[in-house]
């Protein structure tokens, strides 16, 4: 067969999820929600982290310059109130999940 009916054929057909390499196809959308929000929050807290940490750095670096110092506690306290923030919505979606 050439390309031209292969498409038409791909076009007209229904496609199997087994005919593509999908075993299981996702039959609850909550689910599939779930696991694309869990590994948003997942590199959410990730991130927070990695940003505390670097700032820590900077603040042990930071020579008692005022405006370093200023500067590093400012990335903590916000990359900790991000790390609430997503841990607050990981529950809270958790929840709502659950419900329906």
């Amino acid at each position: 067969m050439d390309r031209l009916n292969l498409f038409i054929i791909a076009a007209t057909e229904k496609i199997n999820p087994s005919d593509i390499g999908v075993d299981d196809p996702v039959k609850d959308p909550n689910a599939a929600l779930a696991g694309i929000l869990n590994t948003v929050y997942a590199w959410a807290g990730i991130i927070c982290v990695i940003v505390i940490i670097v700032a820590a750095y900077l603040y042990t670096t930071s020579n008692a310059t005022q405006a370093r110092i200023t500067r590093a506690k400012d990335a903590i306290i916000y990359a900790l109130v991000g790390l609430i923030m997503v841990m607050m919505a990981f529950t809270i979606t958790g929840f709502v999940l659950g419900r329906f």
